[in-house]
């Protein structure tokens, strides 16, 4: 945080990872009042395969590929689809990633532990005996639980 960091560093690497990766798309807008667009990917295709594309809708902060609503932090597409509108990528990254959300969840103290030879153990009040019911029978040839019918019945 003293360094002028909001996110946290993973964040922080694959947004760097996501532009750059996002250099090689093709952006389509179908409706900028919408924030809808179509991304078709160019990374690494062969000539045989055809390029993906794929629907984003920053409105809505959803993705065809899915990794937008699973990861709740833009992937390649939609710092492409931000890119090709001047938007701010880091206003799509959900608060859970921000370096103060992350040292809220730490600034509890947690109370030490006292030494494991002062711990009060009580003493169990009853037994447990295990049901010899229950148990597999180890030896010999397993008994079948194929339930027979007539098939089963043969001619003398």
């Amino acid at each position: 945080m003293e360094a002028g960091h909001v996110f946290v560093e993973l964040v922080r690497d694959a947004i760097v990872a996501n532009r750059r990766m996002a250099r090689s798309m093709n952006v389509e807008v179908y409706s900028r009042c919408s924030e809808t667009f179509r991304i078709t990917e160019t990374i690494g295709r062969r000539p045989s395969i055809p390029p993906r594309s794929y629907g984003v809708d920053l409105r809505n902060r959803r993705c065809d590929c899915r990794r937008f609503q699973t990861l709740h932090y833009p992937y390649a597409h939609v710092v492409a689809a931000c890119a090709k509108v001047s938007l701010n990528v880091d206003q799509f990254i959900d608060e859970v990633y921000t370096l103060e959300r992350t040292l809220r969840v730490w600034e509890n103290e947690f109370p030490v532990l006292p030494n494991l030879s002062t711990w009060e153990v009580p003493q169990t009040t009853f037994e447990l005996i295990p049901d010899k019911g229950l148990r597999r029978n180890p030896r010999g040839r397993p008994q079948s639980s194929r339930i027979r019918n007539e098939m089963d019945i043969r001619e003398m």
